[in-house]
């Protein structure tokens, strides 16, 4: 093992050559962090007794789901060919709802360790992050891992990847992440195949913010990368965005504790605390430069990411809503791809229409609001953005079904993706199945290898959204796996369902859906909403309705004493009259009342019947 040079450089003198900025990418579950660990250890930058598993996924939800989140990055010591280097490391998510994170970690970065798991071969989501790796123009080094594997087949899949890759089999390093196996080996290879950061160290400083967060000690923790020039300690600097200016209090790097130091020079990866507490002055994708004789021209940025899914969120308490608009504030520092805006529900009251990048996002940053800030959220039915083209001409933008607007409607488009799906072949017309009654359309189909085939769809969003992964796994026992990104709009037969109680609309429950399925969405919340709402004093119909015209109908009885309890036998009359009397009385009460609809039964209708199946199993 190479030995780690006792005279680490200093962060602020650190000559560009020796500095190697890289990222791990690959699908989930295949070894990123624990590789990551493996290099911390062996780079000595954490002690043996502070070890754990997982190092670097910080936040509880992470630990517990056992997936990252956030990228995380760490500045490394390591000795090649007797010269001291530096390395720059960021460990990125897998998922592809945070794809996100995983493209501003490549800007930050000249090369990357491309990740595959030797068991079972090239993902979905390994294509979308060599794609993403490629048009960042990054030095990319294949790797297969899990080598300790039983069932690893290193050969099969490294020859795979070459032709993926287009270099030879035996360029593809193999290392197990569990054992420590061939990871010196890799540290060698970054080295050697990753070139080092080119900028201007004379010219005016430039810093690219990769990633920001929230600490509720210290303020806004803004991590950047310097391309030219160089940030100092007490400096004056100035975000080119917005033209704010700030002190610097402090600068440093993380290694993998945040380390101060004297500064940040070309190519350095490092963190900046300027004791900012508003969290719009320190944008993702800005750059930082010096107050005095600053640069005039700003890096390139980001391309902001859209949202995909959007869905409400409302305190269960309403004076709670403050907090709430507080909290979305603060995360949406953590994460940029997160977008909110006021709204108001008649049935739910003050709260938020949130846009997320996909539903695992969507229960990530939910489980984080309730964690973190201790809140009680609802969380209304996911749905996708719509555009509605009037016949008078007007266009519409549809975040919300209560948007949906009245009147001749000409067109209505739906958010459509292109999903590239991996499977062994012997699964091809059980996903063929499934993408068909998903309104999917086959654009191609290629063999990877004898026994992988790669099918690409065009689906709409709308489909996939829900419960197309769940389903995908369950008909290929798990061995599937799903990438896709948007690519546009088209036009649908699309229609809005109304949940009526007592002939008044319940916004909460509208959902805009294809033609195709209103009938079978109208029968299900029917039938689950006279479950859940107690019988009143009158008879309740429940109704869904398209426009005017009911589709579905189900009756939560009345409740009735018995006035007939006192009557002993005797003339039938009597007790005709009571019952008349009773009849009038609920008819009666039938004009004027309202059918209160319990809280407990809106958390139950807008979750999915697996999240109700829990509920009742955890009582």
């Amino acid at each position: 093992m190479p030995a780690i040079p006792s005279n680490a450089p200093e962060p602020s003198r650190t000559d560009p050559a020796l500095l190697r900025n890289f990222c791990i990418i690959a699908h989930i579950d295949h070894g990123k962090s624990t590789l990551a660990d493996r290099m911390l250890q062996l780079t000595g930058v954490v002690e043996q007794r502070q070890m754990r598993a997982q190092y670097l996924d910080r936040m509880d939800i992470e630990r517990e789901r056992g997936i990252t989140i956030k990228s995380q990055a760490v500045r490394m010591p390591w000795e090649a060919g007797g010269t001291a280097h530096v390395l720059n490391m960021i460990d990125t998510p897998g998922h592809v709802d945070f794809t996100y994170e995983v493209s501003r970690s490549l800007a930050a970065c000249e090369g990357c360790v491309l990740l595959v798991d030797a068991a079972q071969g090239i993902e979905a989501q390994t294509l979308a992050n060599l794609y993403l790796a490629m048009e960042n123009d990054l030095t990319i080094i294949p790797v297969l891992n899990k080598i300790d594997l039983p069932a690893a087949q290193p050969d099969k899949f490294a020859a795979e990847l070459a032709h993926l890759i287009g270099c030879d089999p035996g360029d593809v390093l193999r290392v197990s992440a569990k054992t420590g196996e061939g990871v010196a080996e890799l540290l060698d290879e970054v080295v050697r195949q990753v070139p080092a950061p080119v900028g201007d160290a004379d010219a005016p400083a430039r810093a690219m913010i990769f990633d920001s967060v929230y600490d509720a000690y210290r303020g806004v923790v803004t991590y950047v990368k310097v391309v030219d020039g160089r940030l100092g300690k007490r400096e004056r600097i100035q975000m080119m965005s917005t033209g704010a200016t700030h002190e610097l209090l402090e600068i440093g790097v993380s290694s993998p504790e945040m380390t101060p130091a004297d500064g940040l020079a070309v190519g350095e990866v490092g963190y900046l605390i300027t004791g900012v507490k508003d969290v719009r002055q320190s944008k993702v994708g800005d750059t930082i430069t010096r107050q005095r004789n600053g640069a005039t021209v700003p890096l390139g940025g980001y391309k902001d990411p859209k949202p995909m899914v959007f869905s409400g969120l409302y305190p269960i308490d309403g004076s709670e809503y403050p907090a709430l608009r507080d909290a979305l504030e603060k995360l949406q520092l953590n994460d940029a791809a997160l977008v909110y805006e006021p709204e108001t529900s008649a049935a739910l009251g003050f709260g938020f229409r949130v846009g997320f990048l996909g539903l695992l996002h969507l229960e990530v940053i939910r489980e984080r609001l309730e964690r973190e800030f201790n809140l009680d959220l609802i969380a209304t039915a996911p749905n996708v953005v719509y555009g509605v083209t009037m016949e008078d001409g007007s266009e519409h933008t549809v975040t919300n079904p209560s948007e949906y607007p009245d009147g001749k409607i000409a067109e209505v488009r739906e958010p459509v993706v292109r999903a590239t799906l991996i499977s062994p072949s012997e699964f091809i017309g059980a996903i063929m199945e499934l993408c068909q009654t998903r309104r999917g359309s086959l654009q191609g189909m290629d063999y990877l290898s004898e026994e992988r085939v790669e099918l690409r769809y065009t689906l709409p969003l709308a489909e996939i959204v829900f419960d197309f992964f769940d389903a995908l796994k369950s008909k290929t026992r798990g061995y599937a796996s799903l990438d896709y990104e948007p690519t546009g709009e088209q036009a649908a037969a699309l229609v809005k369902v109304d949940i009526l109680l007592h002939g008044d609309k319940v916004d909460a429950f509208s959902a805009i859906v294809h033609k195709d399925k209103a009938y079978a969405y109208g029968v299900r919340m029917a039938s689950k909403l006279r479950e859940l709402i107690p019988r009143q004093q009158f008879e309740v119909p429940i109704q869904a309705a398209i426009g005017s015209r009911v589709i579905a109908r189900e009756t939560v009885r009345a409740m009735r004493k018995d006035v007939l309890s006192k009557c002993y036998g005797g003339d039938i009359s009597r007790k005709r009259k009571l019952l008349e009397k009773q009849k009038e009385g609920k008819k009666r009460m039938k004009m004027v009342g309202r059918v209160e609809v319990p809280q407990e039964a809106f958390i139950a209708a807008l979750s999915s019947d697996s999240d109700a199946s829990d509920a009742k199993n955890k009582k």
